[in-house]
């Protein structure tokens, strides 16, 4: 097996990057997203959750193709950035966008559905003792419900990891730069290159087993 050592390196260390920015994406904007949804007074409520609910659903591929034509150099969202010489696509932040969005309904959603579920008569007993509707969620739902945000993390975390149609949209897939380490498996075997492949694979596999094992533990102590 004749094959430059950086070839697993590099995509590990740029997978390793994303979905660390991913997490704090995750948890900066998932959470408070999932707070939303559980209002039932939230006027658009569905909008959003569609919105959130669309990458599970919809093809990852035209969703990266979507995505590609609003960030991209003359989208409406894009357009706005590349005045200030910032490009969304083709480069890391694509990656980490492509990242975000695909772990982010497995962040919300089971959020959302614990904090629906969390009792009511605690809530109202934070309220009457004069705690706000923020007060109460932050120092009151969400440290009984911590289970259940790790696990919501994870999950979205190891989506995040695995994450290809949507990356190779936005990040281009291009080698040492935006070629994640799923790319980097599908280029190795576009290319003929079954060892590196396997090497690839194999460290994914590993990956994916430390991810099970943290969300098997987290399980248990969430049904305790």
């Amino acid at each position: 097996m004749n094959f430059d050592f950086a070839l697993i390196l590099e995509p590990f260390l740029l997978s390793l990057k994303t979905i660390s920015v991913s997490a704090i994406l995750f948890i900066v904007i998932g959470i408070p997203t999932a707070y939303l949804l559980a209002k039932k007074d939230l006027k658009f409520k569905w909008l959003l959750n569609t919105i959130v609910t669309l990458p599970l659903i919809f093809p990852p591929i035209a969703v990266g193709f979507f995505l590609l034509l609003i960030l991209g150099r003359n989208g409406f969202i894009g357009s706005f950035f590349y005045k200030f010489d910032i490009s969304l696509i083709f480069s890391f932040s694509g990656i980490v966008i492509a990242a975000f969005i695909a772990g982010l309904p497995l962040m919300v959603k089971p959020i959302q559905a614990s904090i629906e579920l969390f009792p009511k008569d605690i809530k109202e007993a934070s309220y009457i003792s004069g705690k706000s509707q923020i007060k109460t969620f932050f120092y009151i739902v969400m440290p009984n419900i911590k289970n259940s945000l790790i696990v919501a993390l994870l999950i979205s975390t190891a989506r995040a990891l695995g994450e290809v149609g949507i990356t190779l949209m936005l990040g281009g897939n291009i080698i040492g730069k935006t070629d994640t380490i799923s790319l980097a498996i599908y280029n190795a075997v576009f290319d003929g290159n079954y060892n590196l492949a396997m090497i690839l694979s194999g460290i994914l596999v590993i990956i994916s087993l430390l991810f099970f094992v943290a969300l098997n533990f987290f399980e248990k102590r969430k049904n305790v």
